[in-house]
């Protein structure tokens, strides 16, 4: 038997991981577009449940999809099946009803991937068909080099069932958590809101609510970042692990910076409005701050005491562009009166992924 879903197309954000990456392939083959859908929310949010894998999103690991796209009722879950077989088979399964699935894969165990035979690491991908006769699976991995076609189902099961062990000094920051087969469903609930000027203002009031007024300051909002940031430098000299967090959690939250200011300087040339493109440049001023701490700790493990300086100065200027971003947003928004509410929008399509036809022949 042979299963090839249709359409698959490659989607790709450059700050994006490969969740976003994963996410928006699946958001695509339903009719959704992904660069609305990922972009609209903005936020910080770290409850402190760190998790080794490149799928992350702090504060969400029961429902990616909802942390990913709070405004468009979309929700995940994960399944982690017994074992390889058992695994397969509900894969199989989803792929027979016509719907492509997102799987958790080592990429030690991946040919196409760079990491192949050297690095353990926790990757996110989408299976989009089988053929049982060649022994093969198709799969979708925009993430560079990126790859689109066949693999054998042997190099997707043993990527499947990996332990992800650490092994040597490169494996680092995603290893030392088993895949465990584990492989994600979703479902996109109640209407999709249209990419219109006001469910934009809509997306950037809740966005500014949230980070100046957030339910918990503790772990959310602009007073999370700060809280974060100051007791991850606290605790640097004394905690090596402190390094893995902050490279860790700072990946997604790069990762979503970058999608909203894609998010508002579309809604600006797609409205005619200039002062939205200004401000998706100072929100692309904040993921420019992301990536250089980043990078900054993640070089930081030889010599942690000799980078504390420096890190302290990329955390000032990080919270200090969001201070300046939610100025801007704040005047922005107080000559503009949203009208529209999320939960009231009709669909941006009805298109299904149901409704799609799987191709198979026996």
């Amino acid at each position: 038997m042979r299963v090839e879903l249709t359409p698959v197309t490659p989607w790709r954000h450059e700050l994006g991981h490969c969740l976003h990456t994963t996410a928006g392939v699946l958001l695509a083959h339903r009719g959704l577009d992904p660069g609305v859908v990922l972009g609209a929310a903005w936020g910080f949010h770290y409850p402190g449940d760190l998790r080794r894998e490149e799928y992350y999103l702090p504060g969400h690991a029961d429902d990616l999809f909802a942390g990913l796209a709070p405004y468009h009722g979309l929700h995940s879950r994960w399944h982690t099946p017994a074992g390889p077989d058992e695994g397969w088979q509900e894969v199989r399964a989803e792929l027979c009803a016509g719907r492509p699935v997102a799987v958790a894969a080592d990429n030690f165990h991946l040919p196409f991937r760079p990491a192949h035979r050297d690095v353990h690491t926790n990757h996110l991908m989408v299976v989009h068909g089988f053929d049982d006769e060649a022994g093969e699976v198709y799969v979708t991995d925009p993430v560079p080099p990126a790859h689109q076609g066949p693999l054998s189902l042997a190099a997707l099961t043993a990527a499947r069932d990996s332990g992800n062990p650490v092994r040597h000094d490169r494996d680092m920051f995603f290893t030392a958590n088993p895949i465990g087969n584990r492989w994600l469903s979703w479902e996109a609930r109640g209407p999709q809101p249209p990419f219109t000027p006001e469910f934009v203002a809509e997306a950037m009031a809740r966005n500014v609510r949230g980070l100046t007024d957030p339910a918990d300051p503790r772990t959310s909002g602009l007073p999370g970042l700060r809280a974060f940031l100051d007791g991850a430098w606290e605790r640097l000299d004394s905690a090596p692990e402190v390094v893995d967090e902050v490279f860790i959690v700072a990946g997604p939250v790069l990762a979503t910076t970058g999608l909203h200011g894609d998010f508002l300087d579309r809604a600006g040339r797609e409205s005619g409005d200039a002062r939205l493109r200004e401000l998706a440049r100072q929100v692309a001023g904040v993921a420019h701050h992301w990536a250089a701490l980043r990078i900054a700790v993640a070089t930081a493990r030889a010599d942690r005491a000799a980078a504390l300086p420096a890190l302290r100065r990329r955390s000032a200027r990080l919270v200090e562009s969001y201070e300046q971003v939610l100025a801007a947003l704040g005047r922005h928004l107080s000559g503009v009166s949203p009208t529209a509410h999320v939960s009231g929008l009709p669909r941006i399509s009805r298109r299904q992924t149901d409704d799609l036809p799987a191709e198979v022949t026996q």
